[in-house]
């Protein structure tokens, strides 16, 4: 009997939860990155207790199977891909929001709950969750954990990590350990929760967390959009808007190529307005006076500027910015979803290299960015009729890609702002953090997985192992 059955047998024997093989697995094979394992055997445990998942965990340690821990698979960069041989974890019934603590500003989850719910809680005690993925309908906060997800707001309230301040973690044997402070404040020891986000289910996983809440800004929200000539000039303004002393709680550009995508898909005709669209949105009880200042210094650079508070009318324009995904297009492609991240200083130079390597490599690159604080969605989208004839991607997709992230380290960035290494970024790792680093960081996926069952083959390659 093989490991594999032999822990099949075994999760059933404990009553974990659903365990499911076979065809029965497939809906759990990929995530939202496009890549596609093959025909790999593995198995599906689906708990509903942690200690479901601590027993889980405790006999693929004592048999060595891996262990792929998934969320909602809505992930963009291989993180969740199932591996063979494994037990692909699923903590999808793990979703009650424990407490909501209105005096502490703070909330206690588990990882399955859907991000957007955090808020729907905490909105009678006016209180909000303020990370937001623009995944936050549909992913779980596990995985948001699990990536140290980013989104539309994070220009001003921060990314996910900003936003935690305890975590509950079952460790490659099965021990469960808590992490940091339900205090606001605390300093004991190296800081393991900060280490725990972001770290793609290599290190432990999370089976707990407590989240930091903000009360639900005064006053109005208001949006401006501004259209420039093109993509570069909309960039250069969007790195001079902050010099006014006003920090948007939105601050987002879109390219000409996905504008005309836009117009194609839904018949709108947002293209001939410009090239480049900054998207910004104003907060608080002052939020009406600092959209006028914020108009007044998009116009004076150059913008065709538009301020509104209408519901419909914002719905509309944030809608350009949401239509993103492989999914919500009518084309037949794959898309790599690059997400490189530069200073912003170094931003309009960025943008500008993006239409280089579109142009000198022949492959459709819809640009989209977070630009408030440098985060560029440099999307490679390959038409179906370009795939090898195995699926995979052709080479000039991969040298686009390798392009966009040599240029972003070449100008002082990161190989990747929110989506994580998952499979898809591993090759470049190394290159950004140089060899005394990469071993560093080697060297602590070995001390807390000894026996490398967490995630293998993600971030980095097993054989480096």
């Amino acid at each position: 009997m093989s490991a594999l059955n032999t822990v099949v047998a075994e999760l059933w024997s404990r009553q974990i939860g659903d365990i499911l093989t076979g065809d029965d697995t497939l809906p759990y094979a990929r995530d939202r990155s496009g890549y596609i394992p093959g025909p790999v055997e593995f198995v599906v445990a689906i708990p509903t207790s942690v200690d479901g998942v601590r027993d889980v965990v405790r006999i693929a340690h004592e048999h060595n199977v891996p262990i792929v821990t998934r969320g909602a698979g809505s992930g963009y960069a291989g993180g969740a891909v199932a591996t063979p041989g494994a037990i692909v974890l699923s903590l999808e019934r793990l979703n009650t929001i424990v407490r909501v603590d209105q005096h502490s500003q703070l909330c206690v989850v588990e990882p399955g709950v859907i991000t957007a719910d955090i808020s729907i809680a905490s909105s009678p005690l006016g209180l909000r969750y303020a990370p937001d993925p623009a995944s936050v309908a549909i992913s779980t906060i596990g995985g948001n954990i699990a990536t140290n997800a980013g989104g539309l707001c994070c220009v001003k309230y921060g990314v996910t990590r900003d936003s935690v301040l305890a975590l509950d973690v079952v460790l490659a044997n099965g021990d469960l350990i808590h992490t940091g402070h339900h205090s606001i404040k605390g300093v004991s020891g190296y800081d393991l929760t900060a280490l725990m986000v972001g770290s793609e289910g290599t290190l432990g996983i999370v089976v707990g967390a407590t989240l930091r809440l903000l009360p639900i800004p005064l006053g109005p929200v208001v949006t401006l959009s501004a259209f420039f000539p093109t993509a570069e000039v909309a960039t250069a303004a969007s790195v001079d808007l902050l010099n006014t002393g006003i920090r948007p709680s939105m601050l987002e550009l879109v390219d000409e190529v996905h504008l005309g995508r836009i117009d194609e898909w839904r018949g709108t005709s947002f293209r001939v307005l410009g090239g480049g669209l900054l998207l910004v949105q104003t907060d608080g009880l002052a939020a009406e006076h600092e959209a006028q200042i914020l108009a007044a210094a998009l116009t004076a650079a150059g913008g065709t500027v538009e301020v509104t508070a209408d519901a419909h009318r914002v719905d509309e324009l944030l809608n350009i910015r949401r239509w993103t995904s492989q999914e919500s297009a009518p084309r037949a492609e794959i898309t790599l979803n690059e997400d490189i991240a530069v200073p912003r200083h170094n931003l309009t130079e960025m943008v500008a290299s993006v239409r280089a390597i579109r142009e000198q490599h022949g492959v459709s690159i819809t640009l989209l960015a977070h630009i408030g604080d440098g985060n560029l969605h440099a999307n490679v989208r390959i038409p179906h009729t370009d795939l090898l004839p195995n699926g995979e991607l052709p080479p000039a997709a991969w040298d686009a890609a390798d392009a966009l992230v040599r240029r972003a380290l070449e100008l002082g960035g990161t190989i990747t702002g929110e989506h994580g290494i998952g499979l898809l970024k591993r090759r470049w790792l190394r290159d950004e953090l140089g060899d005394i680093q990469y071993e560093l960081q080697r060297g602590l996926k070995r001390f807390f997985d000894p026996t490398g069952i967490l995630n293998p083959g993600k971030i980095f390659f097993d054989d480096e192992l």
